[in-house]
């Protein structure tokens, strides 16, 4: 069986890959199962520059398929904002806080436009480097609504579905997703670069 390194600590994302490929023989590891890795430092300027760094650093200490991703919300009003920092806007990963700065910022703004991000990165077995991008687009409501999700959901409205990203079930919100969408690309061209 190929082995597939996602480089993330997060079982529910590796749990989204696997169902997803499940069709295809592949054994997903994630970093948990690299302990020795240690922390991999992520300084480049776009989600597409640091999902790089952290797939080629594991490509080389483990000489094995990887798949990495950087994500996040880009509003125009705010030159693009938080972007590559979304984690971290107010502080190291504290949801709570950076949604309270990304309203402080937007203030009675009409422009509330956004999406969400994700970048795919992937290294063949052979180091070839392949990358999907997948978008979802919604507006920044003044106020959170909904508590079934994690960073801004709660201030992330979908107008198609007429909810917030935390007011969807993990189903709807997989379905429409940046990082499903970025996935749903990945599959349908994975078997031309995965044999390159």
């Amino acid at each position: 069986m190929d082995t597939i390194v996602i480089a993330t600590n997060n079982q529910n994302k590796a749990r989204e890959f696997r169902e997803m490929f499940a069709d295809k023989n592949i054994d997903f590891k994630t970093l948990a199962d690299f302990p020795e890795l240690g922390k991999i430092i992520e300084n480049g300027e776009s989600f597409e520059e640091n999902a790089t760094i952290k797939a080629q650093a594991i490509f080389e200490r483990t000489n094995l398929a990887v798949l990495a991703d950087d994500s996040g919300l880009e509003v125009p009003a705010l030159n693009n904002e938080p972007g590559i920092h979304s984690a971290r806007y107010a502080g190291d990963h504290d949801d709570d806080a950076n949604n309270k700065k990304l309203l402080a910022k937007l203030g009675d703004s009409d422009n509330r436009d956004a999406k969400f991000v994700t970048c795919l990165v992937l290294l063949n077995q052979h180091g070839e480097k392949f990358v999907v991008y997948g978008t979802v687009e919604g507006t920044i409501l003044k106020a959170p609504r909904g508590d079934n999700g994690f960073g801004y959901d709660p201030l992330f409205y979908v107008p198609s579905k007429k909810k917030t990203m935390a007011e969807m079930s993990d189903h709807e919100k997989n379905e429409i997703s940046h990082r499903g969408n970025a996935i749903k690309q990945l599959y349908s061209k994975f078997d031309e670069w995965w044999k390159a």
